[in-house]
């Protein structure tokens, strides 16, 4: 945030309610003035005489939610114009991607840094998370998941949280971008999406596990990506011409929102059906955080074709990486087998294939193969 806003007039970062956005901000810039647009009165003054509410708030400023005000972005744009060299005078918070980032791309490119704000990691919390890991075990973490009001006050139960933040989420947000007929609708999709976390994306079979059309799920979907609220993990290929798959996979940002919308506490999550798939949404979740701060220019993907399946591909250029998410403690050598197979197959992979895991501590379990305690992945990707 500190080298963009020196050397950009604006920064924009987005992320999903609650992440801890405007906390972040206000402690990196206590000397900017402070205006959230989730007032309504802010928020019309701002939409309907933009100049009035610039004059009101000059800079050096920082807007929350800006989104609510499309039409600010065109006196932002000017004002920006007539102090060129002078950066870091606005900083911009929203939690709707989508239509942030069109009124961003319409009237402030080139004039604004673009950073993306998700959930806690691991690595964040720190000794926190190793004491409570410790005391509760791995299926508390799973289900508290990492919001940070839940890291905060631990004696917050995540049934609480989570109830109050999805009636939030529909409330606010859905109604933004959708018309609903039946907000119940919508909140079934979401729990038959999050069955889906972690597998491929059949968009014809959840529309009709919900009983709307597949057009419908599309825009659902949107906004669920668009709110900051899953991600889509597209297969790994070759060129655009050798695609091996064409389905992408579905991934809840936070573990914390998939077991509560799956209906799983800590006492019951261990046993569900559904436990690889969660465990595989935890890691993607630290791998895409730990990745998008500390190597940005990495991308994931998945592998799959007729026979053969692998969880992640790390492509950093001049290497790929191969890694598979294990809900276990001591994977075997079988656990590898698919991962070995494929990076037979890809140039550039010849790091050691990753079983990412609950293992104790990291260890090799064969040539090449190494298992990888899940919560430490940063120091082996």
């Amino acid at each position: 945030m500190r080298r963009l806003a020196a050397h950009f007039p604006a920064v924009v970062v987005t992320g999903a309610r609650q992440t801890g956005k405007t906390t972040l901000l206000t402690k990196l810039f206590p000397d900017h003035r402070y205006v959230s647009l989730d007032l309504p009165a802010e928020a019309q003054l701002a939409e309907e005489d933009p100049g009035t509410f610039l004059a009101r708030h000059p800079p050096p400023l920082l807007v929350d939610e800006v989104q609510y005000a499309p039409r600010l972005f065109r006196y932002l744009k000017v004002e920006i114009d007539r102090h060129r060299n002078a950066n870091g005078r606005f900083i911009l918070t929203g939690s709707q991607k989508l239509n942030l980032m069109r009124e961003v791309s319409d009237s402030l490119a080139g004039r604004c840094g673009v950073l993306e704000l998700e959930a806690l990691t691991v690595h964040e919390l720190g000794e926190v998370f190793a004491e409570r890991e410790a005391a509760e075990g791995a299926a508390e973490m799973l289900v508290r998941g990492f919001m940070p009001q839940l890291w905060k006050d631990l004696a917050l139960r995540p049934a609480d949280y989570f109830r109050a933040y999805q009636a939030t989420y529909l409330e606010r947000d859905v109604r933004q971008f959708l018309n609903v007929a039946s907000l119940r609708d919508f909140d079934r999709f979401m729990r038959a999406a999050a069955v889906r976390s972690g597998q491929l994306l059949n968009k014809t079979e959840l529309g009709k596990e919900v009983g709307v059309s597949t057009k419908t799920i599309n825009a659902w979907l949107s906004v669920l990506e668009a709110t900051n609220q899953v991600t889509v993990l597209e297969p790994w290929f070759v060129n655009v011409g050798r695609r091996l798959a064409k389905t992408p996979k579905l991934y809840f940002n936070d573990v914390g929102l998939l077991c509560f919308l799956l209906g799983l506490n800590r006492d019951v999550v261990a046993e569900s059906y559904l436990i690889g798939a969660i465990w595989e949404t935890f890691v993607f979740g630290e791998l895409r955080k730990y990745l998008r701060v500390d190597a940005p220019e990495a991308t994931v993907w998945f592998y799959r074709d007729q026979s053969r399946e692998v969880d992640f591909v790390i492509d950093r250029g001049a290497r790929l990486t191969l890694a598979e998410a294990k809900w276990k403690e001591y994977p075997a050598e079988r656990d590898f087998e698919q991962a070995m197979a494929v990076q037979a197959l890809l140039p550039r992979s010849r790091s050691p294939v990753m079983v990412l895991c609950r293992a104790p501590q990291s260890h090799p379990v064969a040539k090449n193969a190494l298992a990888v305690n899940a919560y430490r992945l940063r120091e082996h990707v």
